[in-house]
């Protein structure tokens, strides 16, 4: 004998895990297509699809077979959901929207900021400078020419070992010299 959604439910709301886990695989598909129609998104339409079948568990007692179909019931807390998402994710973005302008506003000295740059980039040079020319050779293939430690170590000729090292320690003294904290 096969049961029906609506016994499923039923049941689910004495506790039957069974017959919830029966109504999910046999509903499953249709409602997180209804959800992603409307989030488009995967990720949140998952989320979505488990919070509805979250409140279905809860709020089983609740379901009246003279009301409606056991699967209408899933639908309407699926579509309701969503469009719960939707406008909370619309009303995010008006948000930050707000923020954004808000923050914007806000005038910029760009010769002040020019100046600040360029006295970093000079620190920076001179940080560079102090190295050995081992580690500085290491560091600028790998930040400036975007190199592998295994690309740097083929290029220089010195052991991969030798390569991370003059890496770490270059590092360690630039960071030291530059009064940067990691």
């Amino acid at each position: 004998m096969e049961t029906s959604l609506e016994q499923c439910l039923a049941r689910a709301a004495e506790g039957d895990e069974r017959a919830f886990a029966a109504l999910y695989d046999a509903t499953a598909a249709r409602v997180f297509g209804l959800v992603l129609r409307i989030l488009v998104d995967r990720a949140q339409s998952e989320e979505v699809a488990q919070e509805v079948y979250l409140e279905a568990w809860r709020q089983a007692k609740r379901f009246d077979p003279s009301r409606g179909a056991a699967m209408s019931w899933l639908l309407q807390i699926a579509h309701a959901r969503a469009v719960d998402r939707v406008r909370a994710s619309q009303s995010q973005r008006d948000r930050d929207e707000r923020v954004g302008v808000r923050d914007t506003a806000v005038p910029i000295d760009s010769v002040a900021e020019e100046v600040e740059i360029s006295l970093e980039a000079a620190r920076a040079r001179r940080a560079l400078e102090a190295l050995s020319e081992p580690q500085r050779r290491a560091i600028e293939l790998a930040y400036f020419h975007g190199l592998t430690q295994t690309e740097i170590a083929e290029r220089t000729g010195a052991p991969l070992g030798t390569v991370k090292t003059r890496l770490r320690d270059g590092m360690q003294r630039l960071r030291a010299t530059l009064g940067v904290t990691a």
